[in-house]
């Protein structure tokens, strides 16, 4: 029986990319060379919560963890890195634009790292957020990622690890920032007009954070800052829209780029609509 690879997905606090993170890795939960456990803090990620959600991780012994969560430098998530370290885990961070200022850090820790400026933070104020804006910037934030091809990117770095998990090596861990054009060439528009739409797409979505940033810490007037939260969202509200063009172009030359996980594992690929992906030579 061919080895089973058991992945571990430790969810502190929340962005964009992290709901659907482990259905990544198995579209039709169809594979059968992976097993996967999530564990997760909810909306909090303090020192508490993420102490409990990794000894609960370490105890169902891994072949390697995806850490995933904003807030990287904080006590919650440095608390987690450290046990998983310590317990001799591979260990990837998965996270937004701010982790860019601790890469070296976590390269000296001996941990992988795939980095997604896209994926910037939530208008967390209380006069503007309620649940149901919490839900569609996040539904905004997942559109432009998976459009743009930030996602297809994360699911190759994954599926190398697997593979050489697969046959008794030692993985190398990716360390990777997903730019504009990572995120796009993973794409693998055909028309040029698309890929435009979408380096357009993901770079608007970066620079919400810039705006969100400043209106959650920097500005104390709250008429103020309620506007700018609103200018983040409608900023990826609209990054979304542009994604979404991107996609609809290739669908009308019916060329998107889609690549369906067989049982084994094996990545296919296939370009027309009514043709079965093929497996790679």
């Amino acid at each position: 029986m061919a080895q089973v690879v058991k992945i571990g997905v430790v969810k502190a606090g929340c962005v964009g990319t992290l709901p659907l993170l482990e259905f990544l890795m198995d579209e039709r939960a169809e594979r059968t060379d992976i097993d996967v456990r999530v564990m997760g803090s909810g909306a909090k990620l303090g020192p508490e919560q993420c102490k409990e959600i990794t000894s609960w991780m370490i105890q169902y012994k891994p072949d390697f963890t995806i850490l995933i969560g904003p807030a990287q430098p904080t006590r919650g998530p440095t608390e987690a890195r450290r046990m998983l370290v310590e317990a001799g885990i591979p260990t990837i961070v998965i996270s937004d634009g701010p982790t860019k200022r601790m890469v070296k850090e976590l390269e000296a820790a001996g941990l992988g790292y795939i980095i997604v400026e896209a994926d910037s933070m939530i208008g967390a104020r209380r006069e503007f957020l309620d649940p149901a804006e919490m839900a569609l910037y996040n539904a905004d934030v997942l559109k432009v990622l998976a459009a743009t091809g930030a996602l297809n990117v994360i699911v190759r770095e994954l599926e190398k690890i697997i593979q050489s998990l697969k046959k008794g090596q030692k993985p190398q861990l990716p360390c990777i920032i997903i730019d504009k054009d990572k995120a796009v060439e993973a794409a693998g528009f055909k028309n040029p007009y698309a890929g435009a739409k979408a380096v357009a797409a993901h770079e608007m979505a970066r620079h919400v954070a810039e705006v969100n940033v400043e209106a959650c810490f920097k500005v104390l007037e709250w008429q103020k800052y309620i506007a700018l939260t609103a200018t983040g969202h409608e900023m990826m509200r609209t990054a979304a829209s542009l994604a979404d063009e991107a996609r609809e172009i290739e669908k009308a030359r019916d060329s998107v780029l889609r690549k369906p996980h067989f049982d084994d594992g094996t990545l296919g690929e296939k370009r027309a609509l009514i043709e079965k992906p093929k497996r790679p030579e």
